[in-house]
């Protein structure tokens, strides 16, 4: 069985939603599908117009779980951890850990200053996991996202 991969991403310079376009995109770039998964229904929303406003041919197109033609959305907001969409990769932008994840290949978990002890909390659980490969990420002055310790 392949292990699930979760990138830990601690917010210090760009807010989730920017961290999540940028991210959004780089899935997109390598032929993948995405959920975007908020338990806050107004940061979905918040987030579905950015990704949309991306500007010119740029934009990222999404629509809601639930909605049209779910299916097809390569970007799916959703207030839980279910594909409709066939994605294999979830971003988890409330920073809230939901068991369902480990349901996908990767898991991409958003996290800020109020969250980390629960994140290291989880970090030290799945460091006991085979089934697991954890990594973090952090950010560096320019705003690029480097996997580090």
């Amino acid at each position: 069985m392949t292990a699930t991969r979760v990138d830990f991403y601690q917010l210090s310079r760009d807010p989730v939603d920017v961290t999540t376009a940028k991210l959004a995109r780089k899935v997109l770039q390598a032929g993948e599908r995405l959920v975007v998964v908020s338990g806050d229904e107004g940061q979905r929303g918040q987030l579905a117009k950015l990704l949309w406003e991306q500007g010119g041919a740029a934009f990222l197109a999404n629509g809601m779980a639930g909605g049209p033609h779910e299916a097809r959305q390569p970007i799916l907001l959703s207030a839980d951890c279910a594909a409709p969409n066939g994605a294999r990769m979830v971003l988890i932008a409330d920073g809230q850990w939901r068991e369902g994840a480990l349901g996908f290949d990767r898991v991409l978990l958003l996290f800020d200053g109020t969250q980390r002890d629960a994140a290291a909390e989880l970090w030290r659980r799945f460091a006991q996991d085979e089934q697991i490969d954890n990594r973090i990420n952090k950010q560096d002055e320019s705003g690029a996202w480097r996997e580090g310790r």
